[in-house]
């Protein structure tokens, strides 16, 4: 036999030898749990759940196998259900299951594998809801109530799924909530309330704005009244001061009074304008230009002050007064001889 096929056969050997070695043992790890079986026949369950024996061990090869099932606690989320409550409402629940493998060889011989072990889990939590859930009311669910509710269904379903060998640690409700059909006739009622209510604030906050604005407007008509009265009040007692002034001013010189009055009238009567007025010499308005140089006995101080003014100064006041001599139509000069006439006699 040659070199060549010597090596050949070392090398079959070698590798049926591995071959058969690794078909002969088998490991377990602290979180996998397994079955020994024996022609599909459960002979022994290794490092079960409250034991710790992992490691490698040894099988019959070709013969016995192994099936391997989760040792850690397995989450498994239920589809959403409607429930009928005992108060004839409809609600959407949406709840959860945590649950562990205590006995593997029930678990195995029961429901075999992990996918008909939800199945069956869903089918015992759906009734277990409705079966608790139909006997309260909407309030009770949205109320604290729930985690009772939620420890009631975790008793019922543990006790169902025993038998096939899962302990149910817990289950709670996700979520609870209302048809979408119901919601939306929930969201319309609740939008009436609150449209309702905002019509009422709005009532109120009106008849608060128009009680404030007529309390308002009445305290500013008293104020005003007020104001008036004592603005007329403080105008007539200016009134009465000015005219106790004025009576005494013309007391004291009634004369010179009339002299300004006279001023005042041609002032006011030719104004800032270009009319022309033509007035006879014998006019009221020149009644004190005949007397200029004249000075009476019985006349007062003030007066003989203005007798004693020449056609000069009674021109420039005549000036001052805003008059030009030709608006008058006077001639200065014949003023002046009148002045001078009445001087000599």
């Amino acid at each position: 036999m040659s070199g060549r096929a010597k090596l050949v056969i070392v090398g079959i050997i070698f590798i049926v030898a591995l071959i058969v070695v690794l078909s002969s043992t088998y490991k377990t790890t602290e979180t996998e749990q397994a079955i020994l079986l024996q022609f599909g026949e459960p002979l022994e369950v290794v490092n079960q759940w409250g034991e710790d024996e992992p490691g490698l061990r040894v099988k019959t090869p070709f013969v016995q196998n192994i099936e391997y099932f989760e040792k850690r606690i397995v989450d498994y989320d239920a589809p959403p259900e409607e429930i009928i409550l005992g108060d004839k409402k409809r609600l959407v629940v949406d709840a959860f299951i945590r649950y562990r493998i205590t006995d593997p060889l029930k678990y195995f011989q029961t429901v075999g594998t992990e996918g008909i072990a939800r199945s069956r889990l869903g089918a015992i939590l759906n009734a277990a809801t409705r079966e608790v859930m139909g006997r309260v009311d909407l309030v009770t669910v949205l109320s604290g109530e729930r985690a009772s509710l939620m420890t009631q269904i975790r008793d019922q379903v543990n006790r169902q799924s025993a038998k096939f060998g899962m302990d149910v640690i817990d289950v709670r409700i996700r979520r609870a909530d209302l048809p979408d059909e119901n919601s939306q006739a929930v969201y319309a009622r609740m939008s009436a309330e609150r449209a309702q209510q905002a019509q009422e604030f709005r009532s109120t906050g009106e008849a608060e704005k128009k009680r404030i604005v007529s309390q308002a407007d009445r305290e500013a008509a008293i104020i005003l009244a007020e104001a008036n009265r004592n603005s007329e009040i403080i105008r007539g007692q200016g009134d009465a001061i000015a005219a106790r002034i004025f009576a005494q001013a013309v007391g004291r010189d009634p004369e010179f009074y009339a002299f300004y009055r006279s001023m005042q009238a041609l002032t006011e009567a030719l104004g800032e304008s270009d009319t022309t007025m033509v007035l006879s010499p014998d006019s009221e308005l020149f009644a004190y230009f005949g007397t200029v140089g004249e000075i009476g006995d019985n006349e007062s101080q003030d007066s003989q002050v203005l007798g004693g003014l020449d056609a000069d100064d009674i021109m420039r006041m005549i000036e001052e007064l805003g008059i030009t001599p030709t608006e008058l139509d006077l001639d200065v000069e014949e003023l002046k001889r009148d002045a001078s006439n009445n001087k000599l006699d």
